[in-house]
């Protein structure tokens, strides 16, 4: 038994899947499913079994998974020891972002961080909302939108972080397009339902019916604006007419301005967007989600993820 074996241990133990402990520890499968072979064969014993597609431990691992962690924990806490008495001159920091943060806050908040600690060396990964969360052993912290969810691993720390808006986007020529203040103030004056608020909002705005006559662009499951997208409407009682899944922010504009329907995106993502597509706000009242940074293992992250964080929490500040 080695303590290579219990560190894999534990983290199989944590996710339940050896694929997603494979990649949090950033070795292959098949060295995983030996090391684990290697420490049943010690014990003499199951230590898990197969369940669906991950793994259930039996109450021997159960047990076994508890010292395990502790290593990991120790482990862990000796490696930000010894960044302590390094200071922050080198090391590495893994961020994660989920698409629209990846795209549109990271880089600020990456340039800002090296100028400050430019020896910290930055690897990042990107995905939605889900991948990021599936990701969490492997980083050392991590932005997502939306929903934080109740499957986070165990240890991990949530910090919200700002509100954002999600918005319709449409071609110049549609219909949506073509409604402004002085319309709306002539359905309004005409007794329209629902037009004497619009005719006090922003000059483009629709309503969730309005937008449900229309096909709309959605983005791949996962992604923290679909999940909004998606309850709004069924809160609504509104059924959604897809006509395009497709992955990212920039695959919903182009599709968008290829004329398949409405798509849904951060308002941040727009602030540099040519005239080409505009920009609706949903109503009656906006809808909005919140950004949260995660922290795995909070109870001892590196001293560059304490600093990363007190930078993004300043900044929201």
């Amino acid at each position: 038994m080695t303590p290579d074996q219990l560190i894999t241990f534990a983290a199989v133990a944590e996710h339940l899947n050896i694929s997603r402990a494979a990649v949090a520890l950033h070795l292959s499968q098949p060295a995983v499913s030996g090391q684990l072979r290697q420490l049943q064969e010690e014990f003499g014993e199951p230590l898990y079994q197969r369940d669906g597609r991950g793994v259930r431990l039996t109450p021997s691992g159960a047990q076994l998974a508890e010292y395990a962690q502790r290593l990991r924990d120790t482990y862990r806490q000796a490696h930000v020891y010894r960044d302590a008495l390094r200071g922050l001159e080198r090391g590495t920091l893994r961020v994660g972002a989920s698409t629209t943060l990846a795209s549109y806050l990271l880089p600020y908040l990456i340039a800002d961080f090296q100028r400050r600690f430019p020896e910290i060396s930055i690897q990042t990964a990107g995905g939605n909302t889900a991948d990021i969360v599936n990701s969490l052993g492997s980083l050392d912290i991590a932005m997502i939108e939306g929903p934080v969810g109740a499957d986070l691993p165990p240890g991990t720390g949530v910090h919200p972080w700002g509100e954002d808006e999600i918005v319709a986007i449409v071609p110049r020529e549609h219909p949506l397009a073509q409604r402004g203040p002085a319309e709306a103030e002539a359905e309004a004056a005409a007794g329209k339902a629902d037009t004497l608020e619009r005719a006090a909002r922003p000059a483009l705005s629709a309503t969730f019916a309005e937008l449900a006559a229309h096909p709309l662009v959605l983005r791949e499951e996962g992604s923290g604006v679909r999940q909004l997208v998606e309850r709004a409407f069924s809160r609504h009682g509104l059924p959604m007419r897809v006509a395009l899944e497709v992955a990212g922010v920039e695959g919903v504009k182009e599709a968008v301005r290829a004329g398949m329907g409405i798509g849904f995106v951060s308002a941040m993502s727009m602030r540099h967007e040519d005239d080409a597509l505009c920009r609706v706000s949903l109503g009656p009242a906006p809808l909005t989600r919140r950004f949260s940074i995660l922290v795995p293992h909070e109870s001892a992250p590196s001293r560059a993820a304490e600093r990363f964080l007190e930078l993004c929490l300043a900044g929201a500040a």
